[in-house]
């Protein structure tokens, strides 16, 4: 379990270095794909890339308390209490939780990693470099912390999240939902 020092750690120091073309749909589920880019804590010269997926299930609408019923599956057992802890920070710090009306479920798929032998740098430029030519419009990269990595993938889904927050509540309203 990471220490609260960890978690803000790595809230701050994670950054969405190239974000998906399109938002989490309203009426159906959204798989985005991710390049997590991370520092060894206890190595030089040597860079993590873990490669998966995270999936939002489609919003639905719920009470203002039922944060409590997200559901993280394919995370380890301590995900829950990272999760609140995610949310009380964000809270303490004034962000807009209004997204929290909405239940996702997140669903991370399989993440593969690599090591490489080079600066953090000039990795984050050839993994940049890669989408440019691939044009992957489903495709975040991040870089955040290798041993709380877990967090920086949190920290983007609720990126993801209030991004799309406003159309998909449009979206609703449209359709009288809400």
């Amino acid at each position: 379990m990471h220490s609260p020092d960890d978690i803000y750690y790595a809230l701050e120091t994670t950054k969405v270095l190239r974000e998906p073309d399109r938002r989490i749909d309203t009426f159906g589920e959204t798989r985005f794909e991710f390049q997590l880019i991370s520092e060894l804590m206890d190595r030089t010269g040597e860079v993590r890339i873990r490669t998966g997926s995270v999936e939002a299930m489609r919003p639905r609408i719920l009470r203002p308390s039922a944060y409590h019923e997200v559901e993280l599956e394919g995370f380890d057992a301590s995900a829950r209490a990272r999760f609140d802890k995610l949310v009380e920070q964000l809270r303490f710090e004034g962000k807009d939780l209004a997204f929290l009306q909405y239940g996702f479920q997140f669903r991370r798929g399989n993440v593969h990693e690599e090591i490489i032998h080079d600066s953090i740098d000039s990795v984050r430029e050839r993994v940049l470099e890669s989408i440019r030519k691939s044009g992957n419009p489903s495709l975040a990269i991040i870089e955040g912390v290798d041993d709380a990595w877990e967090i920086s993938i949190l920290k983007f889904s609720f990126e993801m999240i209030l991004r799309s927050h406003e159309i998909n509540a449009f979206d609703f309203k449209r359709r009288g939902l809400i």
